[in-house]
């Protein structure tokens, strides 16, 4: 009788290795249940515990703002802070005017980024370590959308895996970075299948949109195209919504990019440096070269993990989400001192003037709060 001939050495090897990358896949396809640890659970479910006054209605948009505050912050912000799981909206003079605290941490749980919709009335939600994405509606303050699988981390049927950034766009599809599966997502709502895909999992290499390398941010700019940040080699790129390059630059001087927005007037680009110390760029994408550097060593100016810049409208100074320094400042375009900061420096807690590793935020344009509170008096 004959024996079946014995494969060569390397021949069983690679097709163990193959074996092993199907298993892998279909593991990843099926999803990974995580443990969640204290650290991710944070504060649990807090509130400020203040009174809070009824919002005014909508009155205008991103293109058409409502009345400014000026300097040193024009609007009030809305802010996700993820270590306190809620989301808070806080006046240019530090007053709590709207909260919404996690509803159930089994699926709300550390938002990190948090943005507006077009019209104002909702907003979009990613939550890394839970793995899920989120609409809130405003007015009612209540979860309307989720997708993910909370504290499951997979690659398949609406898995996602550390999940950043969250944008909802003009047609109502929602943006968003899916960094560990070194992909960018849009997704549509009704439907709840993927509407675009770009880069695909286990391909972790900067070759836009076939590939991307741990994309962290995919942020949309006035014309429709997206930004996209990637973390290997601080690649920032801007793709069209069909999906061509129109350009693609290094971040000068930033080790690990997070969320690069425009600049007020398109033109330029705004990038944190996720590290300690950290720093913030602006940079024109057309030569690559940084315009405008913070950067301080040591001392209360020091960043530590900022994941977030932006350029203010009207004033061109600089507001930073500083993360594991627990507190957001603006930053004077002139004369690089701090004008502003909304909780104490180094101090967590979820009490009025305190937050717990803030991560994300966005501009009210959209609510004339500084009418509806003075009428208040």
């Amino acid at each position: 009788m004959k024996t079946k001939p014995k494969l060569p050495l390397l021949s069983t090897t690679l097709l163990c290795a193959a074996l092993l990358c199907a298993a892998t896949a279909r593991a990843a396809d099926k999803g990974t249940p995580v443990t969640v640890t204290p650290e991710m659970k944070g504060a649990g479910i807090v509130s400020s515990g203040l009174t809070l006054p009824k919002p005014p209605p909508v009155s205008g948009d991103r293109r058409k703002p409502v009345a400014s505050w000026g300097k040193p912050l024009p609007y009030p912000i809305v802010i996700a802070d993820r270590r306190n799981n809620r989301l808070i909206e806080v006046t240019p003079d530090k007053r709590i005017v709207w909260e919404f605290a996690s509803p159930d941490l089994s699926y709300y749980r550390g938002n990190e980024d948090v943005n507006f919709s077009p019209d104002g009335r909702q907003l979009a939600v990613s939550e890394e370590d839970n793995y899920d994405l989120h609409i809130v509606d405003y007015e009612s303050r209540t979860v309307t959308w989720t997708w993910g699988v909370p504290d499951t981390r997979g690659r398949g049927d609406k898995m996602l895996n550390y999940p950043d950034d969250a944008h909802l766009l003009e047609d109502g599809k929602f943006l968003t970075a899916d960094i560990r599966n070194c992909r960018v997502l849009i997704i549509d709502p009704k439907t709840n299948q993927i509407a675009t895909q770009w880069g695909k999992p286990g391909q972790c290499r900067h070759d836009p949109p076939r590939t991307l390398a741990w994309p962290n941010g995919a942020t949309p700019m006035d014309n429709g195209d997206i930004l996209v940040s990637e973390i290997t080699d601080a690649w920032i790129s801007r793709i069209t919504r069909e999906g061509k390059v129109v350009w693609s630059r290094h971040a000068p001087n930033v080790r690990y990019p997070s969320d690069a927005f425009p600049t007020a007037d398109g033109k330029q680009v705004i990038v944190a440096d996720f590290s300690k110390p950290g720093r913030v760029v602006i940079f024109d994408p057309a030569t690559g070269k940084r315009t405008w550097e913070y950067f301080e060593r040591e001392g209360e100016k020091a960043l530590d993990h900022p994941s977030l810049a932006r350029e203010l409208p009207e004033t061109g100074d600089v507001i930073v989400v500083d993360d594991l320094r627990n507190r957001i400042v603006v930053i004077d375009r002139q004369t690089k001192e701090i004008i502003w900061q909304y909780g104490i420096t180094d101090t967590a807690g979820h009490t009025p003037g305190l937050m717990n590793y803030p991560d994300g935020l966005d501009l009210d344009v959209f609510r004339d709060w500084k009418g509806a509170l003075q009428s208040r008096k």
